[in-house]
Protein backbone atom coordinates (compact mmCIF):
# COMPACT_ATOMS: atom_id res chain seq x y z
CA UNK A 1 0.00 0.00 0.00
CA UNK A 2 2.84 2.37 0.89
CA UNK A 3 4.61 1.61 -2.40
CA UNK A 4 1.43 2.22 -4.39
CA UNK A 5 0.78 5.52 -2.59
CA UNK A 6 4.35 6.62 -3.29
CA UNK A 7 4.02 5.80 -7.01
CA UNK A 8 0.73 7.71 -7.25
CA UNK A 9 2.30 10.71 -5.53
CA UNK A 10 5.23 10.71 -7.97
CA UNK A 11 2.84 10.47 -10.96
CA UNK A 12 0.82 13.38 -9.62
CA UNK A 13 3.96 15.49 -9.20
CA UNK A 14 5.08 14.72 -12.75
CA UNK A 15 1.68 15.66 -14.16
CA UNK A 16 1.37 18.85 -12.11
CA UNK A 17 3.47 21.13 -14.38
CA UNK A 18 1.36 20.16 -17.41
CA UNK A 19 -1.86 20.83 -15.50
CA UNK A 20 -0.60 24.18 -14.24
CA UNK A 21 0.51 25.20 -17.74
CA UNK A 22 -2.90 24.32 -19.20
CA UNK A 23 -4.76 26.15 -16.44
CA UNK A 24 -2.58 29.26 -16.67
CA UNK A 25 -2.96 29.57 -20.45
CA UNK A 26 -3.25 32.13 -21.88
CA UNK A 27 -0.78 34.16 -19.85
CA UNK A 28 -0.43 37.01 -22.36
CA UNK A 29 -2.05 38.33 -25.57
CA UNK A 30 -2.54 35.78 -28.35
CA UNK A 31 -1.38 36.33 -31.91
CA UNK A 32 -3.94 35.35 -34.55
CA UNK A 33 -1.90 35.19 -37.75
CA UNK A 34 -4.00 35.59 -40.90
CA UNK A 35 -2.24 34.12 -43.93
CA UNK A 36 -3.83 36.66 -46.30
CA UNK A 37 -3.89 40.47 -46.63
CA UNK A 38 -6.51 42.68 -44.94
CA UNK A 39 -9.94 42.91 -46.53
CA UNK A 40 -10.28 39.42 -47.96
CA UNK A 41 -12.61 36.65 -46.78
CA UNK A 42 -10.00 35.06 -44.48
CA UNK A 43 -9.32 38.40 -42.81
CA UNK A 44 -13.03 39.15 -42.43
CA UNK A 45 -13.66 35.76 -40.77
CA UNK A 46 -10.76 36.31 -38.37
CA UNK A 47 -11.98 39.78 -37.41
CA UNK A 48 -15.48 38.49 -36.78
CA UNK A 49 -13.96 35.95 -34.41
CA UNK A 50 -11.52 38.28 -32.65
CA UNK A 51 -13.66 40.21 -30.11
CA UNK A 52 -15.63 37.24 -28.78
CA UNK A 53 -12.55 35.03 -28.63
CA UNK A 54 -10.73 37.70 -26.61
CA UNK A 55 -13.56 37.62 -24.08
CA UNK A 56 -13.71 33.82 -24.01
CA UNK A 57 -9.97 33.46 -23.38
CA UNK A 58 -9.53 36.44 -21.07
CA UNK A 59 -6.66 37.89 -23.10
CA UNK A 60 -6.51 40.20 -26.13
CA UNK A 61 -6.40 38.40 -29.48
CA UNK A 62 -4.23 40.44 -31.81
CA UNK A 63 -4.59 39.91 -35.57
CA UNK A 64 -1.44 39.93 -37.67
CA UNK A 65 -1.84 39.81 -41.45
CA UNK A 66 0.96 37.96 -43.21
CA UNK A 67 -0.16 37.87 -46.83
CA UNK A 68 1.75 36.78 -49.90
CA UNK A 69 2.57 33.72 -52.02
CA UNK A 70 -1.06 32.51 -51.95
CA UNK A 71 -1.01 32.06 -48.18
CA UNK A 72 2.39 30.35 -47.97
CA UNK A 73 4.13 33.24 -46.18
CA UNK A 74 1.51 33.37 -43.45
CA UNK A 75 1.44 29.58 -43.13
CA UNK A 76 5.22 29.56 -42.57
CA UNK A 77 4.81 32.22 -39.87
CA UNK A 78 2.22 30.04 -38.11
CA UNK A 79 4.09 26.74 -38.20
CA UNK A 80 7.34 28.35 -37.03
CA UNK A 81 5.69 30.19 -34.11
CA UNK A 82 6.20 29.21 -30.47
CA UNK A 83 4.35 26.02 -29.54
CA UNK A 84 2.92 27.29 -26.25
CA UNK A 85 -0.47 28.25 -27.69
CA UNK A 86 0.06 32.01 -27.73
CA UNK A 87 0.08 32.03 -31.52
CA UNK A 88 -2.17 30.30 -34.01
CA UNK A 89 -3.51 31.21 -37.41
CA UNK A 90 -6.27 31.17 -39.98
CA UNK A 91 -5.55 29.62 -43.36
CA UNK A 92 -7.42 28.42 -46.43
CA UNK A 93 -7.33 25.27 -48.54
CA UNK A 94 -4.38 26.70 -50.47
CA UNK A 95 -2.27 25.61 -47.48
CA UNK A 96 -2.32 22.15 -49.05
CA UNK A 97 -2.28 22.96 -52.76
CA UNK A 98 0.66 25.36 -52.54
CA UNK A 99 2.72 22.79 -50.66
CA UNK A 100 1.97 20.30 -53.45
CA UNK A 101 2.97 22.77 -56.15
CA UNK A 102 6.08 24.29 -54.64
CA UNK A 103 8.59 23.24 -52.00
CA UNK A 104 7.88 25.10 -48.76
CA UNK A 105 9.77 25.49 -45.49
CA UNK A 106 7.13 23.35 -43.78
CA UNK A 107 5.07 20.22 -44.25
CA UNK A 108 1.34 21.14 -44.09
CA UNK A 109 0.55 17.91 -42.24
CA UNK A 110 3.60 17.02 -40.12
CA UNK A 111 4.41 20.59 -39.04
CA UNK A 112 0.84 21.62 -38.19
CA UNK A 113 -1.48 21.19 -35.23
CA UNK A 114 -5.07 21.05 -36.55
CA UNK A 115 -7.37 23.13 -34.34
CA UNK A 116 -10.70 23.56 -36.14
CA UNK A 117 -12.21 23.44 -39.61
CA UNK A 118 -13.95 26.82 -39.31
CA UNK A 119 -16.15 26.99 -42.41
CA UNK A 120 -16.64 25.85 -45.97
CA UNK A 121 -17.46 27.94 -49.03
CA UNK A 122 -18.77 26.26 -52.16
CA UNK A 123 -17.59 27.35 -55.57
CA UNK A 124 -20.31 28.39 -57.99
CA UNK A 125 -19.98 27.32 -61.62
CA UNK A 126 -21.13 30.46 -63.39
CA UNK A 127 -21.10 31.54 -67.03
CA UNK A 128 -21.43 34.84 -68.84
CA UNK A 129 -25.11 35.39 -69.78
CA UNK A 130 -24.22 35.48 -73.48
CA UNK A 131 -22.99 31.87 -73.41
CA UNK A 132 -25.79 29.70 -74.89
CA UNK A 133 -25.92 27.22 -72.01
CA UNK A 134 -28.38 26.91 -69.13
CA UNK A 135 -27.22 23.63 -67.57
CA UNK A 136 -24.05 21.70 -66.84
CA UNK A 137 -24.92 19.18 -69.57
CA UNK A 138 -25.19 21.97 -72.14
CA UNK A 139 -21.85 23.43 -71.00
CA UNK A 140 -20.14 20.05 -71.34
CA UNK A 141 -21.59 19.61 -74.83
CA UNK A 142 -20.39 23.07 -75.87
CA UNK A 143 -16.91 22.53 -74.41
CA UNK A 144 -16.60 19.20 -76.25
CA UNK A 145 -17.76 20.80 -79.49
CA UNK A 146 -15.26 23.66 -79.12
CA UNK A 147 -12.13 22.17 -77.50
CA UNK A 148 -9.70 24.79 -76.25
CA UNK A 149 -12.06 27.68 -77.04
CA UNK A 150 -13.72 28.31 -73.67
CA UNK A 151 -11.74 30.13 -70.97
CA UNK A 152 -12.23 29.94 -67.20
CA UNK A 153 -10.65 32.32 -64.73
CA UNK A 154 -9.29 31.90 -61.21
CA UNK A 155 -7.57 33.97 -58.49
CA UNK A 156 -4.36 32.09 -59.26
CA UNK A 157 -2.72 28.74 -59.86
CA UNK A 158 -3.46 26.27 -57.08
CA UNK A 159 -6.47 28.12 -55.71
CA UNK A 160 -9.61 26.12 -54.93
CA UNK A 161 -11.25 27.87 -57.87
CA UNK A 162 -8.48 26.67 -60.19
CA UNK A 163 -8.55 23.13 -58.75
CA UNK A 164 -12.33 23.03 -59.29
CA UNK A 165 -11.91 23.89 -62.95
CA UNK A 166 -9.21 21.27 -63.46
CA UNK A 167 -11.37 18.65 -61.69
CA UNK A 168 -14.21 19.54 -64.06
CA UNK A 169 -11.98 19.13 -67.12
CA UNK A 170 -10.75 15.74 -65.89
CA UNK A 171 -14.26 14.53 -65.02
CA UNK A 172 -15.76 15.60 -68.36
CA UNK A 173 -12.86 15.00 -70.72
CA UNK A 174 -13.04 18.59 -71.95
CA UNK A 175 -10.31 21.03 -72.91
CA UNK A 176 -10.60 24.60 -71.64
CA UNK A 177 -8.11 27.42 -71.13
CA UNK A 178 -7.21 28.43 -67.57
CA UNK A 179 -6.60 32.16 -67.10
CA UNK A 180 -5.02 32.94 -63.69
CA UNK A 181 -5.55 36.41 -62.22
CA UNK A 182 -4.07 38.24 -59.25
CA UNK A 183 -7.22 37.73 -57.17
CA UNK A 184 -10.81 36.66 -57.62
CA UNK A 185 -12.21 40.18 -58.03
CA UNK A 186 -10.52 40.93 -61.38
CA UNK A 187 -11.47 37.49 -62.71
CA UNK A 188 -15.14 37.98 -61.81
CA UNK A 189 -15.10 41.46 -63.36
CA UNK A 190 -13.83 39.97 -66.63
CA UNK A 191 -16.43 37.18 -66.45
CA UNK A 192 -19.21 39.73 -66.02
CA UNK A 193 -17.71 41.76 -68.87
CA UNK A 194 -17.55 38.79 -71.23
CA UNK A 195 -13.77 38.41 -71.48
CA UNK A 196 -14.13 35.01 -69.78
CA UNK A 197 -16.83 32.48 -70.57
CA UNK A 198 -17.03 30.73 -67.20
CA UNK A 199 -15.60 30.47 -63.70
CA UNK A 200 -15.87 28.25 -60.63
CA UNK A 201 -16.06 31.29 -58.40
CA UNK A 202 -15.86 31.36 -54.63
CA UNK A 203 -19.45 31.80 -53.41
CA UNK A 204 -18.55 34.65 -51.07
CA UNK A 205 -17.37 36.82 -53.95
CA UNK A 206 -19.60 35.38 -56.72
CA UNK A 207 -22.99 35.70 -54.99
CA UNK A 208 -23.32 39.47 -55.59
CA UNK A 209 -22.73 38.88 -59.33
CA UNK A 210 -25.35 36.11 -59.33
CA UNK A 211 -27.91 38.17 -57.43
CA UNK A 212 -27.74 41.14 -59.80
CA UNK A 213 -27.77 38.97 -62.94
CA UNK A 214 -24.27 39.75 -64.18
CA UNK A 215 -23.44 36.03 -64.36
CA UNK A 216 -25.60 32.91 -64.78
CA UNK A 217 -25.10 30.14 -62.17
CA UNK A 218 -25.27 26.52 -63.33
CA UNK A 219 -24.25 24.48 -60.27
CA UNK A 220 -22.28 24.42 -57.02
CA UNK A 221 -19.17 22.33 -56.46
CA UNK A 222 -20.08 21.24 -52.91
CA UNK A 223 -21.36 17.77 -52.02
CA UNK A 224 -24.78 19.16 -51.07
CA UNK A 225 -26.82 22.12 -52.26
CA UNK A 226 -25.96 25.49 -50.79
CA UNK A 227 -28.60 26.95 -48.44
CA UNK A 228 -28.19 30.41 -49.98
CA UNK A 229 -28.98 28.99 -53.49
CA UNK A 230 -31.27 26.05 -52.67
CA UNK A 231 -32.61 25.66 -56.22
CA UNK A 232 -29.15 25.39 -57.77
CA UNK A 233 -28.05 21.75 -58.27
CA UNK A 234 -24.68 20.35 -57.33
CA UNK A 235 -22.28 19.15 -60.02
CA UNK A 236 -22.82 15.63 -58.68
CA UNK A 237 -26.55 16.01 -59.33
CA UNK A 238 -25.77 17.39 -62.78
CA UNK A 239 -24.19 14.24 -64.15
CA UNK A 240 -20.81 14.18 -62.40
CA UNK A 241 -21.25 11.70 -59.52
CA UNK A 242 -18.78 12.09 -56.67
CA UNK A 243 -17.71 15.57 -57.72
CA UNK A 244 -17.21 17.61 -54.53
CA UNK A 245 -14.76 20.34 -53.61
CA UNK A 246 -15.05 23.39 -51.37
CA UNK A 247 -12.85 26.25 -50.45
CA UNK A 248 -12.36 26.01 -46.69
CA UNK A 249 -11.11 28.20 -43.87
CA UNK A 250 -9.47 26.75 -40.81
CA UNK A 251 -7.51 27.43 -37.64
CA UNK A 252 -4.13 25.76 -37.24
CA UNK A 253 -1.11 26.06 -34.99
CA UNK A 254 2.48 24.85 -34.98
CA UNK A 255 3.08 21.17 -34.33
CA UNK A 256 3.47 20.28 -30.67
CA UNK A 257 0.90 22.61 -29.12
CA UNK A 258 -0.35 21.40 -25.71
CA UNK A 259 -3.45 19.22 -26.26
CA UNK A 260 -5.38 21.01 -23.50
CA UNK A 261 -4.78 24.36 -25.21
CA UNK A 262 -5.86 22.96 -28.57
CA UNK A 263 -9.08 21.59 -27.07
CA UNK A 264 -9.87 24.89 -25.38
CA UNK A 265 -9.26 26.86 -28.58
CA UNK A 266 -11.40 24.39 -30.53
CA UNK A 267 -14.29 24.61 -28.05
CA UNK A 268 -14.10 28.41 -27.71
CA UNK A 269 -14.11 29.05 -31.45
CA UNK A 270 -16.85 26.48 -32.04
CA UNK A 271 -19.06 28.11 -29.40
CA UNK A 272 -18.70 31.43 -31.23
CA UNK A 273 -19.37 30.28 -34.80
CA UNK A 274 -22.18 27.88 -33.81
CA UNK A 275 -24.30 30.72 -32.38
CA UNK A 276 -27.38 31.39 -34.56
CA UNK A 277 -26.44 35.00 -35.29
CA UNK A 278 -22.94 34.02 -36.38
CA UNK A 279 -24.23 31.19 -38.56
CA UNK A 280 -26.59 33.66 -40.23
CA UNK A 281 -23.79 36.14 -40.78
CA UNK A 282 -21.58 33.47 -42.35
CA UNK A 283 -24.41 32.29 -44.62
CA UNK A 284 -24.89 35.84 -45.84
CA UNK A 285 -21.23 35.68 -46.94
CA UNK A 286 -21.77 32.35 -48.66
CA UNK A 287 -20.01 30.35 -45.93
CA UNK A 288 -21.30 27.42 -43.88
CA UNK A 289 -20.06 26.51 -40.41
CA UNK A 290 -18.01 23.30 -40.47
CA UNK A 291 -16.73 22.47 -36.97
CA UNK A 292 -15.72 19.14 -35.49
CA UNK A 293 -12.81 18.04 -33.33
CA UNK A 294 -9.12 18.68 -34.00
CA UNK A 295 -8.82 14.99 -34.82
CA UNK A 296 -11.66 15.27 -37.38
CA UNK A 297 -9.89 18.19 -39.00
CA UNK A 298 -6.59 16.29 -39.09
CA UNK A 299 -8.22 13.41 -40.96
CA UNK A 300 -9.92 15.86 -43.32
CA UNK A 301 -6.59 17.50 -44.14
CA UNK A 302 -5.01 14.16 -45.03
CA UNK A 303 -7.97 13.23 -47.26
CA UNK A 304 -7.88 16.64 -48.96
CA UNK A 305 -4.14 16.30 -49.59
CA UNK A 306 -4.75 13.00 -51.36
CA UNK A 307 -7.61 14.42 -53.45
CA UNK A 308 -5.87 17.64 -54.45
CA UNK A 309 -2.64 15.75 -55.09
CA UNK A 310 -4.40 13.52 -57.64
CA UNK A 311 -5.77 16.56 -59.47
CA UNK A 312 -2.38 18.31 -59.48
CA UNK A 313 -0.73 15.17 -60.85
CA UNK A 314 -3.39 14.18 -63.39
CA UNK A 315 -3.91 17.71 -64.70
CA UNK A 316 -0.17 18.44 -64.80
CA UNK A 317 -0.56 21.64 -62.76
CA UNK A 318 2.63 23.55 -62.05
CA UNK A 319 3.65 27.08 -61.13
CA UNK A 320 5.95 27.33 -64.16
Amino acid sequence: MMRRATLLSVAALLAAPRIVRAQSWPARPIRLIVAWPPGGTTDILARQLQPQLSVALGQPVVIENRGGASGAIGAAEIVHAAKDGHAFGMVTSTLLSMALLQRQSYDPIADVTPILLHSRVANILAVHPSLPVHSVAELIALARAQPGKLAFGSPGIGSAVHISGEMFKLATGTSMIHVPYRGGGPALTDLAGGSLQLMFGNASSTLPFVRDGRVRPLAVTSATRAPYLPDLPTLAESGLPGFAIDEWYACIGPAGMPPAVVQRLNASIMDIIAAPEERARLLEMGAEVAGGSPQDFGRFMRDETDKIGRVVRDAGISLD
